[in-house]
C-alpha cells in the first residue's frame, strides 16, 4: 500500500537555508519517523530559494528578458506564451519562470542542475536519518494534447525514473514493446495532490511504492531527433 504525507509547518525559506533540516523538523512536527525507503517529494520552488535561485522582475521587459536569458531554444510564440526548450531539455512555457507564490517584483528560476539538487538533500536525509531514501524535485507542467497541469519530476536521486516494461507480456500472452511507465512523474502527480498549489506545503512524504533505485531525470525527456512535431 502507498501512503503520502504533506509536511506541514515549513516556513518560509530563504536563501542558504539548509533544507535537510527543514524536512526532518517537518517529519517530527507531524508525527512522523523516516524508514528505509521513503520517498520526499519536494515542490522546486523551496529547493531555488535555498539555491538563491531568484530574480528581479519589475517590467514586463524584465520578464521577456529573464526568459531569453533561461530559455536554450524557442520553440514557439503566440502573443505573451512562449514555449522554450530550457537547458535542462524541458520543453515548458515561458522557460519555467515562476512568479506565483513569490514576492511582488520577483520570479523563481529553475535549479541549476535540478538532479544534483535532489541528490545533495538525499544524501543529507540518509546521513542523518541512517535510512536509504529518494528524492524528486518536482514543478508543474502543462503537457502536450492535455487541458490541464500535473506536476512531474525535473530532479531525481535514489528514484527509478522509467519502469521499462518493454519485453515483457500483458495479460492476453502477447508482448509489450513500447510500454515504459514515467514512475517519477507518477510520484510528483500523486505527491500533488496532498501538496496542492496554495496550501504552503513544499514537501510530501511517500511510503510503500517501492521505487528506490537508480534513475536521473534525463531517463524521461525525449531526444529531439524522436519528436514528430518539432
Amino acid at each position: 500500500m502507498i501512503a503520502i504525507w504533506p509536511l506541514e509547518g515549513i516556513p518560509e525559506i530563504d536563501a542558504g537555508n539548509d533544507l535537510t533540516t527543514t524536512i526532518l523538523t517537518a517529519c517530527e512536527q507531524t508525527g512522523l519517523t523516516v524508514e528505509n525507503g521513503d520517498i520526499f517529494v519536494v515542490t522546486h520552488k523551496i529547493v531555488s530559494k535555498a539555491e538563491g535561485r531568484t530574480v528581479q522582475i519589475l517590467t514586463d521587459a524584465d520578464y521577456r528578458d529573464v526568459i531569453a536569458d533561461e530559455a536554450a531554444d524557442i520553440i514557439r510564440r503566440r502573443g505573451d506564451l512562449v514555449i522554450t526548450r530550457t537547458r535542462h531539455g524541458f520543453i515548458c512555457a515561458n522557460a519555467a519562470v515562476d512568479r506565483s507564490n513569490t514576492p511582488d517584483g520577483s520570479a523563481l528560476l529553475l535549479p541549476t542542475d535540478p538532479d544534483r539538487s535532489a541528490h545533495r538533500i538525499r544524501t543529507g536525509l540518509e546521513r542523518a536519518t541512517g535510512s536509504t531514501l529518494g528524492v524528486l524535485i518536482t514543478d508543474t507542467f502543462g503537457r502536450a494534447w492535455r487541458r490541464g497541469q500535473t506536476d512531474v519530476a525535473i530532479g531525481i536521486s535514489g528514484v527509478k525514473s522509467v519502469l521499462d516494461l518493454r519485453g515483457t507480456t500483458d495479460h492476453e500472452g502477447r508482448e509489450l514493446t513500447a510500454t515504459e511507465v514515467a514512475v517519477a512523474d507518477e510520484l510528483a502527480g500523486a505527491a500533488d495532490l496532498v501538496m496542492g498549489k496554495a496550501s504552503r506545503i513544499p514537501v510530501a512524504l511517500v511510503r510503500g511504492a517501492g521505487l528506490l533505485g537508480e534513475g536521473r531525470v534525463s531517463d524521461l525527456v525525449r531526444d529531439p531527433q524522436e519528436d514528430l512535431f518539432l
